[in-house]
C-alpha cells in the first residue's frame, strides 16, 4: 500500500503522522511510504532520519495526498488537503468531525472516502487507546497553562495555585473525572490547588476521588456546576462524548457569575465545547475575555509538545496503522475496534453524529 505522511498546514501544529521508527515498521511490512520534506522538523525529526527509515520524500503537500492510499494525519485536513485526495482512499487522523464544517464532510462522502479518527479507535474494554495519550498530555498541561493565565500579567487575577500560608491557594473545577480530567486535577494538586471534580457517572467519580482523597467530588447537575463555577478560579471542561459534539454544561449565564479575570480552559473545545461562551483559538492569540473571564480554547493543546506527542502515540496507534495498512478497508470494517472509529466510508455516515442545528452547524471547526 502506498502510505503518506504530509506536512501539518495548521497554525501552531508541530506533530507529525508518524515517527522514524514508525515508517520503520511500514517499509519492513513491505508497505511504500511518503513524506514531504520537513514534515517531522517541529516534532525533532529531519529528513535524514525519514529517509533511513526507509521514506520517499516529496515537496508538497499535494504530491503525497497524491500518491497516498492510506493518508496519515494528526489534525483534520484543511478543505485544500481533501481536495487533494485520491477518491476512496483512507484517511486517519484526530479527526473531530462531529465539530467540523459540513461542506469538509460533503467532500469525504463526495470522494467516499474512508475516514478512521484516532479518538474513537475503541478497545474491547471501551477504552480509547490512541486517544488517552494525547489526553493525558491535555490535562497535564491544562495545570501549568492555567497558572500562567492567572498570573496578572497575563490578564489574570493575580492569584498563585498553590497560595501561600495565610493565603489560600486556587480553586479549581475539573468536568469531566475521564482521562483529561485526572490527568489535570492529578497535576493542580501537585501545585496546590483546591480541586473539585464533577461528573455524571458516579463509578468515575468513586475512581478518582480513591486515587485523590482530598478532592471534592459531584455529580454532574445543573445546580452543581452553578454553584462551583461561580467561587471557581479555574473551570476545565474535559467533557467527551465520541463522535458527537460535546454538550454545554456551562452557560453563558454561569460565566457571567465567575470572579473577574478567572480562567476558563475548555479542552473540549476539538468537540464544539462544553462551554457555551467558548470558540476555537490558536496558541498564536490563545486566550480572549468574554463575560469579564479568561477563555483558553486552544484545540490541539498537545502541539505545543510535538515530539512527546509524537511518541506517545506511535506507541499506542501503531498496530492499529499497521493493520489499516496490512488490511484495508476490509481489514477496517472487520475489525471492531477500527471499525467503531469510521466516520465515513462509501459515501455515507458511519459512527458519527453530526450537528443538526443551523447555528451550531456555522460555528463548526475549521
Amino acid at each position: 500500500m502506498n502510505i503518506g505522511i504530509p506536512k501539518e498546514r495548521r497554525p501552531y501544529e508541530f506533530r507529525v503522522g508518524l515517527s522514524p521508527a514508525g515508517v520503520e515498521m511500514l517499509a519492513q511490512s513491505g508497505h511504500k511510504v511518503f513524506v514531504e520534506s520537513e514534515a517531522g522538523l517541529g516534532a525533532g525529526f529531519n529528513d535524514a532520519e525519514f529517509e533511513k527509515a526507509g521514506a520517499r520524500l516529496v515537496y508538497s503537500s499535494e504530491e503525497v495526498c497524491g500518491r497516498s492510499d492510506f493518508l496519515l494525519k494528526v489534525a483534520r485536513p484543511l478543505k485544500e488537503e481533501l481536495d487533494w485526495i485520491r477518491p476512496g482512499a483512507i484517511l486517519a487522523g484526530f479527526l473531530h468531525l462531529a465539530s467540523a464544517q459540513q461542506d469538509k464532510i460533503d467532500v469525504l462522502l463526495k470522494k467516499k472516502i474512508t475516514s478512521v479518527a484516532y479518538e474513537q479507535i475503541r478497545a474491547a474494554d471501551g477504552s480509547l487507546p490512541v486517544l488517552h495519550p494525547f489526553s493525558q498530555i491535555g490535562g497535564a498541561m491544562a495545570a501549568q497553562i492555567a497558572a500562567r493565565f492567572l498570573q496578572s500579567n497575563w490578564g489574570g487575577n493575580g492569584i498563585l495555585i498553590g497560595g501561600l500560608p495565610g493565603v489560600p491557594p486556587a480553586e479549581v473545577v475539573v468536568i469531566g473525572a475521564g482521562v483529561v480530567g485526572t490527568y489535570a486535577t492529578q497535576m493542580f494538586l501537585g501545585m496546590g490547588a483546591h480541586v473539585t471534580v464533577i461528573d455524571h457517572n458516579f463509578l468515575a467519580l468513586q475512581k478518582i476521588w480513591d486515587r485523590f482523597p482530598n478532592i471534592v467530588t459531584m455529580l454532574s447537575t445543573k445546580r452543581n456546576i452553578e454553584r462551583s463555577v461561580a467561587y471557581a478560579d479555574v473551570v476545565v471542561g474535559a467533557v467527551l462524548n465520541p463522535g458527537q459534539r460535546a454538550p454545554i454544561l456551562v452557560t453563558r449565564e454561569m460565566v457571567r457569575s465567575m470572579k473577574p479575570r478567572s480562567v476558563i480552559m475548555d479542552i473540549s473545545i476539538d468537540e464544539g465545547g462544553c462551554v457555551e461562551t467558548s470558540r476555537p483559538t490558536t496558541y498564536e492569540h490563545p486566550v480572549f475575555i468574554e463575560e469579564g473571564v479568561l477563555h483558553f480554547c486552544v484545540p490541539n493543546i498537545p502541539g505545543a509538545v510535538a515530539r512527546t506527542s509524537t511518541h506517545a502515540f506511535v506507541n499506542c496507534a501503531m498496530s492499529y496503522i499497521l493493520e489499516i495498512a496490512n488490511g484495508g478497508v476490509k481489514g477496517i470494517l472487520n475489525n471492531p475496534s477500527l471499525e467503531a472509529a469510521v466516520n465515513t466510508h462509501d459515501g455515507k455516515y458511519r459512527h458519527l453524529v453530526r450537528l443538526t442545528n443551523h447555528k451550531e452547524a456555522e460555528d463548526g471547526l475549521d
